[in-house]
């Protein structure tokens, strides 16, 4: 059995697939950690989500599941930061709503923080690419491993993969940064690992499994410059100490 945690799925359009997404989910705590919480945030959607999520929600009747609603849509971070802030368990996770990494493989960035020896566990699909099945297009993948490079070089980042969406948190620690954050897109992950690397938490990378699902919200070009943009906005922060207060509290 798996400490409770809280499950954070941000949503966009997702309407087709997240209530497959939260039966799996549902079922997978039920029988493995049956005192956590799920939140859903709707991150603006346009194609009933919402609906889909409230239905899902009656359906299963899991004891501990919320629904929040950003609207117009805010972003990917920014829904990610409005579900950690509002959990009630010491764990707090998000992944994304494809389940693009298996829930299975959940045991592997939880069990490490309840052990006491990490405060943020997260997913890596580069650590060992063995585990990865269905794979991204070349040109998506080769787009990954520059973003990641520019990354490392850009803040003195260690890890290979910093846009998995799969972290795990021990909130006691992870709060101030959260509240602190300021990216709102998909470079929030970046800004999040930085933080905690600054105030001196420990972190750990982990090789997860993983698949390419059709349907992705990123758009390649798009939202490659602004992740970059972001990138370059977070340096800026860091080097007028936006975030100071932020680093001495966690």
């Amino acid at each position: 059995m798996l400490p409770a945690f809280s499950v954070v799925i941000p949503a966009f359009n997702e309407a087709i697939r997240i209530g497959n997404t939260l039966g799996t989910t549902i079922e997978y705590l039920e029988n493995t950690s049956p005192d956590s919480e799920i939140i859903v945030v709707n991150d603006g959607s346009t194609d009933g989500t919402g609906d889909v999520v409230r239905e899902a929600f009656a359906e299963h009747t899991f004891q501990a599941a919320r629904l929040f609603e950003n609207f117009p849509n805010r972003g990917k971070g920014a829904a990610v930061r409005k579900g950690l802030l509002a959990s009630s368990r010491p764990l707090g996770m998000f992944f994304d709503a494809d389940l693009s990494t298996p829930i299975g493989e959940l045991p592997k960035i939880i069990e490490p923080i309840a052990a006491g020896g990490v405060d943020i566990a997260f997913g890596s699909r580069a650590l060992d690419r063995k585990l990865i099945g269905n794979r991204q297009p070349w040109r998506r993948e080769q787009a990954g491993r520059v973003f990641n490079l520019i990354v490392r070089l850009a803040t003195g980042l260690p890890f290979w993969d910093t846009q998995c969406g799969f972290k795990a948190f021990r909130m006691a620690s992870c709060r101030p940064i959260i509240e602190a954050a300021r990216i709102v897109g998909f470079g929030f992950d970046v800004e999040l690992l930085l933080l905690a690397q600054r105030a001196g938490l420990k972190l750990e990378e982990i090789p997860v499994r993983w698949n390419h699902c059709e349907g992705s919200k990123v758009h390649f070009v798009h939202d490659s410059l602004r992740m970059l943009h972001e990138v370059i906005a977070l340096r800026s922060h860091l080097k007028a100490g936006d975030y100071d207060v932020a680093l001495l509290r966690a």
